[in-house]
């Protein structure tokens, strides 16, 4: 019999990434549901990445029953003092589209010399017994003078990991953003402590 587990996110590009990530780390058995569409958005009222992501995973947990996997991410540059931090995704506006928040983001930068960054996610598993897992995940970078690549989505094409030889992530595959995400790291961890929780 399998173990339902639902998804908090309602962002579809999200979606996809925490799907292929968790699919790849957790067992068979394990069944991944979209979060019911009758099911509100939930407002994002935490001043962490972490009480964000568990205000989502506490209110979808309670109104399906079922374990839900929650996550909240953040893009913080050194020279903004940390920001746009946990506000990335609303970073223009509470409706911006992701070409403002980088539009917004690079005229923020602008002449700046020091362009480092650190994507930060937090993954929250919160279990319908009342018990909760969370994992961190991050990866460091530098934010680009311009958007470069046609994959990803977000701060994707300005941001460029350490680790991708001098590519933005959306100049990387969908695999090759996975291995050195922050929120493939995240997620390889959650998987890792609802394995052991799930089969103890």
């Amino acid at each position: 019999m399998s173990i339902q587990i639902v998804l908090a996110t309602a962002n579809p590009d999200k979606m996809i990434e925490i799907e292929e990530i968790l699919r790849a780390n957790l067992s068979n058995e394990v069944e991944l549901i979209a979060r019911p569409s009758e099911i509100p958005d939930v407002e994002e009222t935490g001043e962490t990445l972490y009480e964000n992501a568990l205000l989502k995973a506490d209110a979808i947990c309670a109104a399906t029953k079922l374990i839900c996997v929650s996550d909240d991410t953040g893009l913080f540059v050194e020279a903004l003092d940390g920001a746009p931090g946990v506000y990335s995704a609303r970073y223009a506006g509470e409706d911006a589209r992701y070409e403002d928040n980088v539009a917004k983001l690079l005229r923020a930068l602008d002449g700046e010399a020091n362009r480092r960054a650190q994507f930060r996610t937090v993954a929250v598993a919160k279990f319908p017994d009342g018990r909760e897992l969370a994992c961190v995940g991050e990866v460091d970078g530098t934010i680009a003078l311009a958007p470069a690549g046609t994959d990803g989505f977000g701060y994707d094409p300005v941001f460029v990991p350490d680790e991708g030889g001098g590519r933005s992530f959306a100049e990387l595959s969908l695999a090759e953003k996975h291995e050195i995400s922050h929120r493939g790291r995240a997620l390889r961890g959650l998987s890792s402590m609802m394995t052991r929780a799930l089969t103890g």
